[in-house]
């Protein structure tokens, strides 16, 4: 099989855009990357679209050709809608397709718009990610659901608000020098505990922001770097997806993530490691109960730790299993469609040291990327490794 390469990665900043369109957003983020791949758009096979309310938020759809036009391209373009796990599917595929040898050079990447339109509105376009028939017409939304599931940890596992909020402040902390994140301020245990109530164990800094953004990732093969001399230190070495049922009532527990454990098995079986071998990961902390779930189900901790490794250092910027140095999605933002291919912008950014927090893992060759869909009926992981 061909070895995957990461040529570039570009960001807009993530947050509110009042006065920028979509296709806007993702120009920027496509630009960035072709100049920081140093790859011109002439050579591009194919763009990987993620996006998941815009038929919705923005009264658009078939947005995949837009964004091809907006970002100067004239090759074939696919949408791919996974709910919150959009882009990393379509950088999923992306390297499946170089991998596969069927192209050389594809762009991957995606955008959410959604701070111009109302609360409500965000909030029911968000919900059809859940299942329709069993929850959302029942009034489920996504702050209570992963309030359930927190309960159900609680109950089973122990732990409490605080160790929710030793995730919030951390993730903060890790957004005030990232130039491209929503929110760059810190935020205290005690300013996480007496925030107001969001659907209870959850409180306002448990949940992350509603946010515009887009991102981009150039994937390339290793013949097609080293034929056009291109700086791509960072390969994409394991890949894999899962699924799980929609709706919770459904499920047989609510304390763990199979979709999410199965992608990791098959990425870490693919590029032919283990959880021991990862030196920072970036993980779907819509909810800071989803990022405890994440690392139980990558196998960073086991069942009924995970909610322990913030408050005991272990996933803190300078801990021994940096996780979310980007800010996560709890203080970077969420742009829905965008996000998974932003966590693998910020690992490459990482392992390349040219992140500002690149500092805390100077040493690091090896990172996960774990996107989820709604409360992870979908999740895609990623193995990035620095190529020898």
């Amino acid at each position: 099989m061909t070895e995957v390469r990461i040529a570039g990665v570009g960001l807009t900043r993530f947050g509110r855009h009042p006065d920028r369109t979509g296709r806007d957003l993702f120009a920027e983020a496509a630009l960035r990357a072709f100049e920081d791949a140093a790859v011109p758009r002439a050579d591009l096979e194919g763009l990987n679209y993620g996006n998941f309310i815009g038929a919705l938020a923005e009264g658009q759809g078939h947005q995949a050709p837009l964004m091809a036009e907006a970002a100067g391209l004239r090759c074939p373009a696919t949408r791919y809608e996974e709910a919150c796990a959009s882009a990393g599917v379509a950088v999923r595929e992306a390297v499946r397709t170089v991998r596969s040898g069927e192209a050389d050079v594809v762009l991957a990447g995606g955008m959410e718009r959604m701070t111009h339109v109302d609360t409500p509105t965000t909030t029911r376009g968000l919900a059809t990610a859940a299942d329709d028939l069993f929850e959302v017409r029942s009034g489920v939304t996504f702050p209570g659901a992963y309030a359930l599931m927190a309960r159900a940890y609680f109950d089973a596992f122990g732990g409490d608000r605080t160790d929710l909020a030793h995730i919030a402040s951390k993730n903060h902390a890790n957004a005030v020098d990232n130039e491209y994140a929503q929110y760059r301020r810190e935020v205290s245990i005690e300013d996480a505990l007496d925030a107001p109530p969001v659907a209870t164990p959850l409180h306002l800094f448990d949940a992350c922001p509603i946010t515009d953004g887009a991102s981009a990732v150039v994937i390339v093969s290793e013949s097609y770097a080293e034929e056009h001399g291109l700086d791509a230190p960072v390969a994409v070495t394991g890949t894999g997806q899962g699924t799980d049922r929609m709706a919770l009532g459904d499920r047989e527990s609510l304390t763990e993530t199979p979709a999410a454990r199965d992608a990791a098995t098959a990425a870490y079986e693919e590029a032919g490691i283990g959880p021991d071998d990862v030196d920072c990961a970036e993980v779907h902390d819509c909810f800071t109960i989803a990022e405890v779930l994440a690392i139980e189900s990558l196998g960073f901790a086991e069942p009924g730790e995970g909610i322990r490794a913030a408050r005991q250092g272990v996933t803190t910027a300078d801990g021994d299993l940096p996780v979310n140095l980007s800010g996560g999605l709890k203080a970077k933002g969420h742009p829905v469609g965008a996000t998974g291919a932003a966590q693998i912008a910020e690992l490459v950014r990482l392992l390349r040291g040219d992140h500002p927090n690149s500092e805390h893992v100077a040493d690091a060759t090896t990172a996960v990327a774990h996107n989820a869909g709604g409360t992870v009926a979908s999740a895609v992981v990623h193995v990035l490794e620095v190529a020898e």
